[in-house]
């Protein structure tokens, strides 16, 4: 711990914060960022003189809206929103389902924006919230166009790389994939069906991957990979170079 930068360590204290809206006492964000109490509470209150993070009446933190104002700016993820908010709204309002966007960050996929109906199925997601390449359909898209090495990391992590590759292949051609998971929650179904497709510039690098996420019903919708399909061309135009 001793020479490690303050600044990492400021960021393993915002890293301790998972869940959104989420109040955390000094002893548990101590915890979860793996540092002592008192230097836990030295960062805190620093961090909380900048913004970063806020307390509220009864000590605890919560993150601070100066972090929102900064995130806002970062143009992989803002500006793709901005490009994809309208075609995700059509598809929120045709499947009333969930609607994802994300961008890959290094091994993960970062969720930017999500279009929830009223009625669809409950799902631990959230914007800001990081996903696994592997094991989700928007990772799977966005790992299908990621660099060899990232794939290969990826690959060497999986149960069935096998399965995965089939999947990789799909998406690149056929530019859509379909893919049921377990849900996680323990209520509402017991397995989600995700169909994805990646937003790809005209060089063929990945912006970002859609994808719709609904209970599974034991075979891919055909309207719902076309739409998905669609849609993610549609951006990829509005989104520019």
């Amino acid at each position: 711990m001793r020479g490690e930068p303050v600044l990492e360590r400021a960021f393993r204290v915002l890293g301790a914060f998972t869940e959104a809206g989420e109040g955390l006492a000094l002893h548990t964000l101590a915890a979860r960022a793996g540092l002592p109490k008192s230097t836990t509470s030295r960062i805190a209150a620093q961090l909380t003189d900048v913004g970063a993070l806020e307390r509220l009446d009864n000590g605890e933190f919560v993150v601070g809206l100066q972090l929102l104002e900064i995130a806002s700016l970062a143009p992989r993820g803002h500006g793709l929103r901005a490009a994809a908010l309208p075609f995700m709204q059509d598809l929120h309002r045709v499947t009333g389902q969930h609607i994802l966007l994300a961008v890959r960050d290094g091994n993960e996929a970062v969720l930017v924006e999500r279009l929830s109906a009223r009625g669809a199925a409950a799902v631990k997601y959230r914007v800001g919230g990081r996903l696994p390449l592997i094991g989700t359909g928007i990772g799977i898209a966005l790992l299908a166009h990621a660099p060899g090495r990232i794939r290969k990391e990826a690959l060497a992590g999986a149960d069935d790389a096998a399965c995965v590759r089939r999947l990789l292949a799909t998406v690149r051609t056929d530019g859509v994939c379909a893919v049921t998971v377990p849900n996680p929650l323990r209520s509402g179904p017991t397995a989600m069906s995700t169909v994805a497709a990646p937003i790809l510039n005209r060089r063929g690098d990945a912006l970002g991957a859609l994808s719709l996420v609904a209970p599974d019903e034991g075979a891919p919708r055909t309207a719902a990979v076309t739409a998905l399909r669609r849609a993610s061309l549609a951006i990829s135009q509005a989104a520019g170079p």
